[in-house]
């Protein structure tokens, strides 16, 4: 579910106490506590709070009819907001905010696309993107998702939930065996560590030879044999180390 964002709004003693330093305080200001535990105290000048603490350890959040009291802590630093008055309180749901990609098929709201997220604005559901992956304006056949295009040589048009359609296992179809180890002449297997999918040696450990597979199409043959690859930053060879076209530089 969406998290939760705090205004509390009154007539207010505000103290920061840190070592060596402290902070007193008093007037009619807005208090936001965000869904990271930051504390923001507002008055009416400008755009910057006149005191907060980012991310601390720990918010408490103390209310009745006579008024209210927010306590953020971090290590030795103390954030205390004391109203002397009844003074309003409000919570709001937040999510996060994105380029809007479509609707989830399971509670109907917009899915946005938020950095390396796709997420749902409604049920919170939420599904990584691998680098340079880009959202189409097609659903998934068989969950309704979007898809996406992601390139890792060949290009590929998957859904962005892996439990529906693994980038791993397309990459392992497609490139598993293709190339040869420029070293030994050997297979060049796809194989993955830590999350991270390698063309490794089929030799290994007699042979160490490996290279990661750059976010990118395949642009030709390199002249040492190995693939050439299209990415953001230039055309490079998949050895990152090769000095005929090393990684940012121009096509053949």
């Amino acid at each position: 579910m969406p998290a939760t964002l705090r205004v509390l709004a009154g007539d207010c003693t505000t103290r920061f106490d840190s070592p060596g330093d402290g902070l007193l305080q008093r007037g009619h200001v807005v208090v936001v506590v965000k869904p990271d535990k930051t504390v923001l105290v507002h008055d009416r000048g400008g755009y910057q709070p006149v005191t907060w603490l980012t991310r601390p350890d720990s918010v408490t959040v103390e209310a009745d009819d006579d008024g209210f009291a927010v306590t953020a802590r971090d290590g030795e630093r103390t954030l205390r907001v004391q109203s002397h008055d009844a003074g309003r309180r409000v919570a709001f749901p937040v999510t996060d905010a994105g380029t809007p990609v479509g609707d989830c098929p399971d509670c109907g709201a917009a899915l946005v696309r938020a950095g390396g997220d796709v997420v749902c604005l409604g049920c919170d559901d939420r599904y990584g993107l691998p680098a340079g992956a880009t959202v189409t304006d097609e659903a998934c056949p068989d969950c309704g998702l979007p898809t996406m295009r992601v390139a890792r040589g060949d290009v590929f048009e998957l859904c962005v939930d892996v439990a529906c359609e693994s980038l791993n296992d397309a990459v392992r179809d497609a490139l598993d065996r293709r190339f040869d180890c420029p070293d030994c002449g050997r297979d060049l297997r796809v194989r993955r560590h830590r999350g991270r999918l390698f063309l490794g040696c089929d030799g290994y450990p007699d042979c160490e030879t490996a290279f990661s597979i750059p976010a990118g199409e395949f642009a030709g043959t390199c002249e040492c044999g190995l693939p050439l690859f299209e990415t953001a930053s230039g055309v490079r060879c998949l050895d990152g180390t090769c000095e005929r076209h090393p990684p940012g530089t121009a096509g053949p």
